[in-house]
C-alpha cells in the first residue's frame, strides 16, 4: 500500500554493528532489530530521497548546515571497522531547495560546501550506523543537514522548510532524525552517572508515542543538560517536518545498556504501524522501556494516576510483589514537575487493608485533593516524577537531640492538631527548620507546646 509520509528516530552506537561490537553487539539487539524491520517500511515508502539530521554531522552553532554534496561516502574505520562503508548519490538539487526555503523563512542556514570546504560529502557515523541496518545497500540518495544552537521554534521551522522543499520539487521524501538520548543512564555510563537523567529518556519516548512535538519543545533544560543527550534537536527538526501531515506514530525499542539510551520510533500513517511489533531489550541488558526501572510502588502509583486522570476510573489496586515491601503501612505519595512540588498526599499509618491500596488511595489524592495545587491534568503527566514513602511505625522522643532530618522525619502534635514533614528534603537542613515546618503544616503556634515522634521511611522511586 502506498503512503505520503515517513519519520524515523534512529539511535547511533557503532558499536550496535557488529563489525564493531561484536557479541558486545548483542545487548543491543532490540534496536537492531527494529531498524531492520524499519528497513522494509522504507522500502515500501520508496522515497525519492533520505533526509538525514545527525548530531555528529559538520556544522555551526549559529546557523543550521545542509550539504549541497553530489556524492557522500564514510566508513567507520575510526571504530576499527573500515570495512563497513557508505558510498551513495546525494540530492544537491533539493539541499540548495532546502538552503532557499530557510532563507526566505528568516532562518540563519548555510551551504557545508561553501562553509567548510572539503567536508561537503562526509557522512558520520551519526548517518553511517542507522543506514547500515535501514539501507546497507545505499539506495536512496541523500540530503545531510545539521542543527543548530538556535531556538526550539527555529528547529521546527527548519524542518517545515525542510517538508516545503520537498513538496516545491515533487520529490517523494522520507526524514531520518539520528540522536541518542541520555547518556547518564547508569554509573557506568562513559559520561558519568545523573540520577534523574532516565526522566529525559521516560518524558521523550511518551511524547514520541503520542507524537507530542510540542511537548519535547518544552523539556525542561535543566533536565536536557543532566541527561547529556544528543538527539533533542533532530526531533524538533523531524517534528517541523511531520507538522499537519497526519502521521500516526509508534515506539518500537528502547534499550540503555551502556548508560545511553537508543530509541527507535517511527511516524507514518496508522495503518503503516499498526502491525508492527514492540521490540524488548535483551535479558542483562539494562534496557527496556522508559519506566521500566521505576520501582513496583512507583509505577503503581503512576499507573493509578494515569488511569484516573484519563478516564475518571480508580484502577484495582494490583497487589505488590516485593518482600521487601510490609503488608500494610502508611505511606506518601510525592509528585513533582520540573517547576517543583506538584502534590503530596500520605497517611502516618495503615489506613487501607492493603500497603497497594494505601498507594492507589494516597497518587490519587495527591493528584487532586491537595489543597496548595489545582487538580492535576492528564496533559502534565509526561512531566511528572513520582516518589513513594512507606513508614515505618513512629517512635515518641523528648529532645531535638534524637532527630536528624536527613534520617528521620518528625510528626508534632499539640492536642488535635497534628504536622508531620518527611525525612531528607532538599533545603531542610536543621532539627528547628524540620519542627517549625510541620508545625506550620499542622496549624500549630511557635508558642504552643508540642509532643515529637520521629519515624523513619523507605524512599521508592
Amino acid at each position: 500500500m502506498s503512503f505520503d509520509v515517513l519519520g524515523i528516530v534512529a539511535p547511533h552506537p557503532p558499536i550496535m554493528v557488529r563489525e564493531v561490537g561484536g557479541a558486545d553487539a548483542d545487548v543491543t539487539s532490540a534496536s537492531e532489530a527494529s531498524l531492520r524491520a524499519l528497513a522494509g517500511v522504507l522500502a515500501r515508502f520508496a522515497p525519492d530521497t533520505l533526509v538525514v539530521v545527525s548530531p555528529h554531522a559538520p556544522g555551526f552553532w549559529d546557523a543550521f548546515t545542509v550539504s549541497t554534496a553530489q556524492r557522500f561516502h564514510g566508513d567507520l574505520g575510526q571504530f576499527r571497522a573500515g570495512q563497513v562503508a557508505h558510498d551513495v548519490a546525494g540530492d544537491p538539487e533539493l539541499a540548495r531547495a532546502i538552503l532557499a526555503e530557510a532563507s526566505s523563512a528568516g532562518l540563519p542556514a548555510v551551504s557545508r560546501r561553501e562553509a567548510l570546504a572539503g567536508r561537503d560529502g562526509e557522512l558520520d557515523h551519526g548517518v553511517l550506523v542507522p543506514l547500515h541496518f535501514l539501507d546497507p545497500r545505499a539506495t536512496y540518495p541523500l540530503v545531510v543537514v545539521s542543527f543548530a544552537g538556535l531556538s526550539a521554534d527555529d528547529h521546527a521551522a527548519f524542518g517545515r522548510a525542510i517538508a516545503r522543499a520537498a513538496a516545491g520539487l515533487g520529490r517523494k521524501v522520507a526524514f531520518l532524525a539520528s540522536g541518542d538520548m541520555s547518556h547518564r543512564l547508569l554509573p557506568e555510563a562513559p559520561a558519568g552517572y545523573e540520577p534523574r537523567a532516565h526522566l529525559f529518556d521516560e518524558q521523550v519516548a511518551s511524547m514520541l508515542a503520542r507524537g507530542d512535538f510540542g511537548a519535547i519543545a518544552c523539556i525542561d533544560p535543566k533536565l536536557r543538560d543532566e541527561a547529556g543527550e544528543c538527539g533533542w534537536r533532530s526531533l524538533l527538526i523531524l517534528g517541523g517536518f511531520l507538522d499537519g501531515r497526519g502521521a500516526g506514530s509508534r515506539v518500537l525499542s528502547y534499550e540503555g545498556p551502556w548508560g545511553v539510551g537508543y530509541l527507535t520510533a517511527a511516524f507514518a500513517p496508522a495503518e503503516e504501524l499498526t502491525a508492527m511489533p514492540t521490540y524488548t531489550a535483551p535479558a542483562g541488558s539494562k534496557g527496556g522501556m522508559p519506566g521500566s526501572h521505576e520501582s513496583e510502588p512507583v509505577r503503581l502509583a503512576r499507573a493509578t494516576i494515569e488511569s484516573y486522570l484519563r478516564s475518571g476510573a480508580t484502577p484495582a489496586a494490583t497487589p505488590l510483589t516485593d518482600p521487601a515491601l510490609p503488608p500494610r503501612a502508611g505511606a506518601f505519595v510525592s509528585l513533582h514537575t520540573p517547576t517543583g512540588l506538584r502534590g503530596c498526599i500520605g497517611t502516618i499509618g495503615p489506613t487501607q487493608a492493603t500497603l497497594a491500596e494505601e498507594i492507589v488511595h494516597n497518587a490519587i489524592q495527591a493528584a487532586t485533593q491537595d489543597p496548595r495545587f489545582p487538580p492535576m491534568s492528564a496533559d502534565e503527566l509526561h512531566r511528572l516524577e513520582i516518589s513513594v514513602d512507606v513508614l515505618e511505625a513512629p517512635e515518641q522522643v523528648f529532645s531535638l537531640d534524637d532527630l536528624d532530618p536527613k534520617v528521620y522525619g518528625v510528626i508534632t502534635t499539640c492536642g488535635f492538631k497534628r504536622g508531620l514533614l518527611l525525612p531528607d528534603l532538599e533545603g531542610v537542613d536543621t532539627c528547628e527548620d524540620q519542627v517549625a515546618i510541620a508545625m506550620s503544616k499542622g496549624g500549630i503556634r511557635s508558642d504552643e507546646a508540642i509532643s515529637l515522634e520521629r519515624f523513619k521511611v523507605v524512599r521508592y522511586v
